[in-house]
């Protein structure tokens, strides 16, 4: 692997990209290679695997029930990174773990990022951890080179939008509303704004997520953006059908990269 990651960007290059995110662990780690696979063969672009924690503030009920189950599954980061190590060694698609601070800090910034490369994880997003902090993780990301601190950007003053798209690697993860995680009925923010403003300011691509469940939601969120990212659908169906979730997950990923194609037409 060379030290600049190729592998996020060749996921924009195909057209609109579409981003699954899952829990690690959820239901078990086993479990949940099974399921990323499956969503890699119904064309997803990219996979964010949720590092399971015991408090995910950011997180709406469903998801919060998804890292209960994952923790009570035994499930640890270093299973997780076993994970990625599996489904790496069967995909070239790209990896990128979605983890709080917490336990980041508890193992330890420089042997977390080291791990990530050695593992062939691409990218990390730290939700809670304040833009004007990064360099406490940025510093050991740019150290082992090849993963890439992924940034987000919620509705906020065009001035911090600017300056968070700016300094933004990888792809730029746009929250399209202000609360938790969770599927809605309507998004109301200006998202197109805000995406037009972050790709103004910035080359790397610009991903919408936070309430996208259905494929209207994806053709519409899609339009200014680069790619969508959808995790709350997709755990609700893990949630649903257990064991059984591969063929529903499969569908489901199919459909949604069916109404990424369209919002290109």
């Amino acid at each position: 692997m060379s030290m600049n990651n190729e592998r996020i960007p060749k996921a924009f290059t195909g057209g609109k990209a579409f981003i699954a995110f899952l829990t690690g662990g959820d239901p078990t780690p086993e479990m949940s290679e099974a399921f990323i696979l499956e969503m890699i063969r119904a064309g997803a672009d990219l996979i964010e695997i949720g590092v399971p924690f015991s408090d995910p503030i950011a997180e709406g009920e469903v998801i919060q029930r998804a890292n209960l189950r994952a923790l009570s599954s035994g499930t640890t980061l270093e299973r997780l990174f076993e994970l990625v190590l599996r489904v790496r060694e069967r995909s070239e698609v790209p990896i990128v773990l979605l983890s709080y601070f917490n336990p980041v800090f508890r193992y330890g910034c420089d042997a977390f990022f080291r791990r990530c490369r050695a593992v062939g994880a691409d990218g990390v997003i730290l939700p809670d951890l304040p833009f004007e902090e990064r360099e406490e993780a940025l510093a050991p990301a740019r150290a082992v080179g090849g993963v890439e601190l992924i940034s987000l950007v919620a509705p906020t003053s065009e001035t911090r939008i600017r300056a968070i798209a700016e300094s933004a690697s990888g792809f730029l993860y746009v929250v399209s509303s202000m609360g938790v995680t969770g599927v809605r009925g309507e998004i109301k923010t200006d998202v197109a704004a805000m995406i037009r403003l972050a790709k103004s300011a910035s080359s790397v691509p610009a991903a919408v997520g936070f309430g996208i469940g259905t494929p209207a939601q994806a053709r519409e969120m899609a339009r200014g953006a680069d790619g969508v990212i959808v995790g709350s659908a997709i755990v609700r169906i893990i949630e649903q059908y257990g064991a059984e979730a591969g063929p529903e997950l499969y569908r489901f990923v199919r459909d949604m990269k069916a109404a990424l194609r369209e919002a290109e037409a």
